[in-house]
């Protein structure tokens, strides 16, 4: 007997949303290899303890964006490190944890981590892995216990057949919950911006204001944001005023009084992208980062030397090198990277 027309079209239809499923299913059109671009350095993070794989990075973009990793379920990594953003925080100077705690400071961006030997505004981290356990840790983030996740991920329907796809076996174990986040995140590559492109001579070029910009960013800014990740990561006192006594920067770790009110050399890639600045984002607007550097460095016996050749200390700029240079600041924006579906939570 022949079927009915209504349900020949029913299932043709069904073949076909299924067939256009298939093609359009994001997880097999990622190319998960992980790759240098030409214009950078080889990366510092030992990819032969940890080589990337489909499966660990599926797994570790699973945990980036599960809030299991939270004490109450509200809070993941991708709440505070926002891919529009670069992977940083907007919306707060101080970013939230659970039950809208506030944190010390503001979560800066996760871009080509790979590369970077120091994690956290103070390095108190300077190993990729390790890098989770701290706000998953601490009261006023996550608020969680790293064996009360693994105990979560164990009972939880999906995850250990993830683990067992990733790593072999359905085991779970703390060692192989970081090297599933380090899978995920060491595919945050940002290198696609015009800047990228021009350096790497791919048709595109700067145009004259772009190129003036340039210049003054060499003359004025680069000792401390260094090409072509724009920063040294070193640990500098930047004459800001003192908000909270309690945060000492880099001296929390060394116990150095060098490094008192010293933190790390933020990367200016994607700089427009990402306000507020500053560790504790007071600053909304570039403008005002640049009027700080202009006329509201505090000096003290502990700020950095390279603000102190000039009398008064600081970074002087006129208002056209001011404009010269957010136009070049804005070549370094990497919109690819911030839309990437392969690095989205959907």
């Amino acid at each position: 007997m022949k079927a009915p027309l209504y349900i020949l079209f029913a299932l043709l239809i069904g073949s076909m949303i299924q067939s256009c499923t298939e093609t359009q299913s994001p997880e097999q059109s990622y190319d998960v290899n992980f790759t240098v671009p030409s214009n950078f350095p080889q990366p510092s993070y030992d990819f032969s303890k940890n080589p990337v794989t489909k499966e660990g990075f599926m797994l570790g973009k699973k945990l980036f964006y599960d809030g299991i990793l939270s004490k109450d379920g509200s809070i993941s990594c991708g709440t505070c490190h926002i891919q529009s953003s670069a992977f940083s925080q907007h919306g707060h100077d101080l970013s939230h944890g659970i039950q809208d705690r506030l944190t010390m400071r503001n979560a800066p961006g996760i871009q080509n981590v790979a590369w970077k030997r120091f994690f956290q505004w103070d390095g108190g981290v300077f190993n990729l892995d390790m890098f989770p356990v701290n706000p998953i840790t601490a009261h006023n983030e996550m608020d969680e216990t790293i064996e009360n996740v693994l105990n979560k991920l164990r009972k939880h329907p999906q995850y250990q057949g993830m683990f067992k796809s990733a790593f072999g076996t359905e085991e779970i174990t703390s060692e192989r919950f970081l090297k599933a986040l380090s899978q995920f995140q060491v595919m945050f590559i940002s290198a696609q911006s015009k800047y990228d492109k021009v350096k790497r001579n791919e048709g595109a070029s700067f145009t004259a204001e772009e190129q003036a910009g340039y210049e003054v960013f060499k003359q004025h800014c680069a000792t401390c944001h260094a090409e072509p990740f724009f920063s040294d990561e070193s640990f500098r006192n930047t004459g800001l005023s003192v908000k909270n006594q309690n945060d000492k920067g880099r001296a929390l770790i060394t116990l150095n009084d060098k490094d008192v009110y010293s933190y790390i050399v933020p990367s200016l890639r994607n700089v427009m992208l990402t306000p507020p600045y500053m560790h504790d984002g007071r600053f909304e607007t570039i403008d005002k980062v640049l009027d700080h550097y202009a006329q509201g460095i505090i000096d003290s016996p502990y700020l950095d030397p390279v603000f102190k050749q000039r009398n008064p200390a600081g970074i002087s700029l006129s208002a056209e090198e001011r404009t010269l240079l957010k136009s070049f600041l804005n070549t370094l924006s990497d919109t690819e990277f911030i839309r990437n579906r392969m690095l989205s939570e959907f």
